[in-house]
């Protein structure tokens, strides 16, 4: 038999553990359930109070008639409080949440720091994080573990901002951050508006997590290492993860999504060998192989991917959709529609992500009414076009030049199918119109725009600008891109290009010379090839390579068998030498 304290007594020594602030059941609850009799006349307990009686009510699945009785309780110990909060998140039931958490005010017993990291965690759970909010503004002392109930509340449901506003106002209160507080102060960074600079917040957190000893933390330093990807910085994130004394699978992975998402596809794959020979215990999960087979994708390499398509098989991660949907990106990406279209077929269940993943291989190769079609079956199928569906639909439609297919669907968006047009679409729309030469009604796009466009809608332009030598409008995109991107090189070698094109050298100078202020150095081209299972990348600027001089020679010996058998003239010699390179050395 459980012996029940007063609330009083049980205030004077809370219960010091993490378990405080999480969904579960507390492991001091009884696990038996007793099963009652509606006949029976209830009894109360030996303390002369119904605490057993409501404790038996929730566990026999009469929440309401619980929360009757204990409306006539004067003394609920902290125990059937806890129950009944536990089962009203059980329950699902909101409602009779709100009526234990009243009930619980009106006791006094809401102050009491368990209690409201329960009533905090249980209406996250039920959906209502402003509930939520409101228990820890009502709260007068608040633990750590009422901080971090309200911390993975905010962290959930993406309002970094005000998390990260929190965080500063529990530092000044002299309450000590844990490895929870942490981890969920950087998810904040992550999901945090671009207007609190959240990779700044991320750093200060980081220096705090230094100050403060948890750099040790595997799943601090994890989290960390997810923001510093997320912004771009894969030094920094490589430091991090460099500088771990343990890693599990979990870090290996975040490690492997940083390289791959940050158009770093040979380092994803380095890696993941590295952590197939030296963590044997690190098994690869299935958001591993996601980054895995992407990174195949991004470097177009067939065989690779293949063999790792059969590691998938052989790990039994084949039946999971992510992965799936990424092996269908990949086949297209290396040019095997038919593989990614067989991967798709065999799917027993597919979602909006399966979908777009086989519009988009079509897409890609210029298949755009087949895109179009795949489109349309998947919404006959009852599933709603995402907002990515219409990203993929409107690129296939752009490659294929399907101008007015493009237009209906761009329409369509938000009138049929109630999805806000993006950025990326917008991006989209001015490639689409762009590449059909009909750049004043990409302008007109682009200043019908009831957002500020940004680099992706005014890159679009410029791309077009480059295919059609349109000056004018190029010097538009242009100084727009300059004030968003100073430090993109590809925006002034684009633009210097265009100027080339149309004999204007005197502006090619100005471009260079802009380019050379600002210490700014164009990204040297990059070509690779896989030959038999193994990748070969050539850098423009990679002179030293032991095969390079034979490489020359032979490329140059089939351009001059071209130029006299095929009779190019002189703009035949003017082939792209790296990327020519890589076949040649396939020869």
């Amino acid at each position: 038999m459980w012996v029940l304290q007063s609330p009083q007594i049980v205030r004077q020594v809370p219960l010091q553990s993490h378990l405080c602030y999480t969904c579960h059941a507390s492991s001091r609850l009884p696990v038996s359930f007793v099963s009652l009799n509606p006949s029976a006349k209830p009894v109360k307990g030996v303390d002369g109070t119904n605490n057993q009686l409501i404790q038996s009510l929730c566990k026999g699945g009469e929440l309401k008639q619980a929360i009757q009785v204990l409306g006539s309780e004067l003394n609920p110990s902290q125990q059937t409080c806890e129950l009944l909060i536990y089962y009203c998140g059980q329950k699902n039931s909101l409602s009779d949440g709100i009526d234990v958490h009243r009930q619980l005010v009106d006791g006094g017993l809401d102050q009491d720091p368990f209690l409201a990291t329960k009533l905090i965690n249980m209406y996250y759970e039920l959906g209502s994080v402003d509930h939520a909010c409101k228990v820890f503004d009502e709260t007068r002392e608040r633990t750590i573990y009422v901080w971090n109930a309200l911390f993975r509340a905010l962290a959930m449901v993406g309002r970094g901002k005000e998390l990260l506003d929190l965080y500063g106002q529990m530092n000044s209160t002299g309450v000590l951050s844990d490895r929870f507080t942490y981890t969920y102060a950087l998810k904040a960074c992550v999901v945090s508006e671009l207007s609190v600079r959240p990779l700044r917040k991320g750093m200060e957190i980081h220096a705090h997590i230094l100050r403060h000893g948890y750099e040790a933390n595997i799943h601090v330093m994890t989290t960390l290492l997810d923001v510093y990807a997320k912004f771009g910085r894969v030094s920094y994130a490589n430091s991090v993860f460099s500088g771990m004394p343990v890693k599990n699978f979990v870090s290996w992975s975040a490690m492997i999504a940083c390289y791959a998402k940050n158009e770093m596809p040979m380092k994803a794959l380095e890696l993941f060998w590295q952590m197939m020979l030296e963590a044997r215990e690190s098994v690869p999960n299935s958001v591993t192989m996601v980054n895995v087979v992407q990174a195949c994708g991004a470097l177009a390499a067939l065989e690779l991917g293949k063999l790792i398509h059969a590691y998938i098989l052989r790990r039994g991660l084949d039946s999971i959709l992510p992965v799936r949907s990424a092996l269908i990106t990949m086949y297209g990406r290396c040019g095997e529609i038919e593989l990614g279209q067989r991967v798709f077929d065999n799917m027993n269940n597919r979602d909006v992500v399966s979908w777009n993943s086989l519009i988009s291989i079509y897409g890609m190769h210029g298949f755009g009414k087949k895109a179009i079609q795949i489109f349309e079956n998947m919404i006959h199928q009852g599933i709603s076009p995402s907002y990515i569906s219409f990203i993929t639909v409107l690129g296939a439609c752009s490659h294929a030049g399907l101008v007015e297919e493009g237009k209906n669907l761009f329409k369509s968006m938000h009138s049929k199918y109630r999805v806000h047009p993006g950025m990326e679409h917008y991006a989209c729309m001015v490639d689409l119109l762009g590449r059909a030469n009909r750049l004043d009604e990409a302008m007109k796009v682009i200043q019908d725009m009831r957002a500020e466009p940004g680099p992706t809608v005014w890159g679009s332009l410029l791309g077009s600008c480059r295919i059609h030598c349109n000056v004018e409008l190029a010097e538009t995109a242009s100084t727009m891109l300059f004030e968003l991107e100073p430090n993109n090189a590809g925006n002034y070698v684009l633009l210097a290009d265009i100027y080339a094109d149309a004999k204007m050298w005197n502006n090619v100078k100005s471009v260079k010379k802009l380019l050379e202020s600002r210490d700014l150095q164009k990204i040297p081209g990059c070509s690779w090839i896989e030959v038999k299972r193994k990748i070969y990348s050539f850098v423009s600027v990679d002179e030293n390579s032991i095969q390079m001089e034979a490489l020359r020679a032979l490329l140059i010996k089939l351009l001059t068998e071209m130029k006299e058998q095929q009779g190019l003239g002189p703009k035949g010699m003017s082939l792209r030498i790296y990327p020519s390179l890589c076949l040649v050395f396939n020869l």
